[in-house]
Formats: C-alpha cells, sequence, structure tokens
C-alpha cells in the first residue's frame, strides 16, 4: 500500500536503540537534534526504538517521560516517521503530530527520487503464531485490563518484564541471514529498496530486482543512518555513530 510517503535528503534513519535506563545513550542522541546540534530535515523512527512502551500501559509511559517529552519537542519542527515495532506499538495517541504506522500498515511505502522505498519494522510477515500473539498484546482491551492488574500489585507485571528485557542480548550475529531474506520472497512489493530493522544486523544485500538492507541496532553501537544520493546512487544510507 502506496503511503505518499516522501523520504527526504539528509533524514535520520533509527532502528532498534531499546531505549531504557539500562541504555540511555539515546537520550543524548535526541538532545542534540533538540538543540540543532544535529539538524535532520526528517526523523525516521524504525521500531523497538523504546525497549517497552506500550499503549494503555501507564508504568511504560512514566519510565518513559523524558524521553517522550524531548521527541514531542522535536516534533514540532522536525518530521518524525515512526513504524511501531515489537518493544513499541499503539502509540498514536502518544506522538498526536507524527506519522505513526502500526504493525498491519507495514510494510510503509515511500519514494525518494522517484525510486519506489518499502519500510517496515522486520516482523511484518512473521508465522501464524508470532502474528496471534501481536494481536493479542496489541489489543487494546487486553492492555486496559493488564494496565489496571498492574496498577494494583504496584507495577509487579511490567517491572518483571522489563527485567527480563534488560538481560537480552540484542547484538547476536544472525548465521544463515541472507538465506532467510532469500525465503521472505521480498520482491513481490515491487520496490528498488527495501529496508527493515529487528534482526540487528547491519547488513546490504543485493538481489534481481531490489537492493535489500538491514539496518545496525542503535542499542548494539550507537548507529544511525543518513539518506543521501549521488550521481552514481538513487539510495544509500551513510553509516554514522553517536
Amino acid at each position: 500500500m502506496f503511503h505518499n510517503l516522501q523520504l527526504k535528503e539528509g533524514a535520520f534513519v533509527i532502528a532498534d536503540a531499546h531505549y531504557s535506563h539500562l541504555r540511555p545513550e539515546l537520550l543524548s542522541f535526541f538532545q542534540d537534534i533538540n538543540s540543532r546540534k544535529l539538524q535532520p530535515p526528517q526523523l525516521i523512527l524504525m521500531g523497538d526504538v523504546f525497549d517497552a512502551l506500550f499503549g494503555s500501559i501507564e508504568y511504560t509511559y512514566e519510565q518513559n517521560n523524558e524521553i517522550l517529552r524531548l521527541l514531542q519537542k522535536i516534533n514540532e519542527t522536525i518530521e518524525i516517521i515512526f513504524l511501531e515495532g515489537n518493544h513499541d506499538f499503539n502509540l498514536k495517541n502518544i506522538f498526536k503530530n507524527a506519522k505513526v504506522f502500526s504493525l498491519k500498515m507495514q510494510p510503509v511505502m515511500a519514494e525518494f527520487h522517484g525510486r519506489k522505498i518499502a519500510l517496515a519494522h522486520g516482523d511484518f510477515d512473521s508465522p501464524f503464531g508470532y502474528q496471534l500473539y501481536s494481536a493479542i498484546i496489541r489489543n487494546r482491551v487486553v492492555l486496559s485490563v493488564l494496565n489496571f492488574i498492574d496498577r494494583k500489585i504496584d507495577d509487579k507485571i511490567i517491572k518483571k518484564i522489563d527485567e527480563y528485557l534488560g538481560k537480552k542480548n540484542d547484538c547476536n550475529d544472525f548465521t544463515g541471514f541472507k538465506n532467510y531474506i532469500e525465503k521472505r520472497q521480498l520482491e513481490k512489493y515491487n520496490v528498488d529498496y527495501f529496508i527493515e530493522g529487528h534482526y540487528h544486523q547491519d547488513k546490504l544485500y543485493k538481489f534481481k530486482s531490489f537492493e535489500y538492507i538491514n539496518l545496525a541496532a542503535f542499542a548494539c553501537n550507537q548507529r544511525y543512518f543518513i539518506v543521501k544520493s549521488s550521481k552514481d546512487k538513487e539510495l544509500y544510507l551513510e553509516k554514522n555513530s553517536h
């Protein structure tokens, strides 16, 4: 589905920062944008920017309050495109001025200098069992009930989830990753470039009909990307570390 998005030259692309009190680096990055030390014309957030930010779960708002306020301030002057991930979802009411795309809206179709681009967090075509799980945890009624119970027991459920997520190693190599991507048959989307996060692999593969880019995880090396073009290449993502 085409969403009438235009990627801008110089846009910043960030994936999988998994921001939490254990990974505070993203805060200083956004502070540099807010102070104009860094000046992207557009900010594209590719999901799992937060380690835990769930619509209707108040504790997750409270834990991320400082960076949420900062992002909302940035969004007053810079366009923000937010693709929800599996760690941050149901965000439309939080980022009211941003263009927020849920899992079911992905991949998101965009253009850059006449080239077709598909953007996704990366878990949109997961097996049925995972899709069912994803639908349940995103259900607003389920989240409201969970929030009610969690508040009654001093947020012990979410704190336990937070503790578990903090122990995960998000920086592993995916053996056989190219073969895995080939099996997904992404060429059916008929685009020139397919860009996604989720897998944290920082890989580029040139297939017959399109170029596939899997982004590095900001959580692993504070790496972000800048959308650029040149006379020799319509689109490339320049790697930068904060």
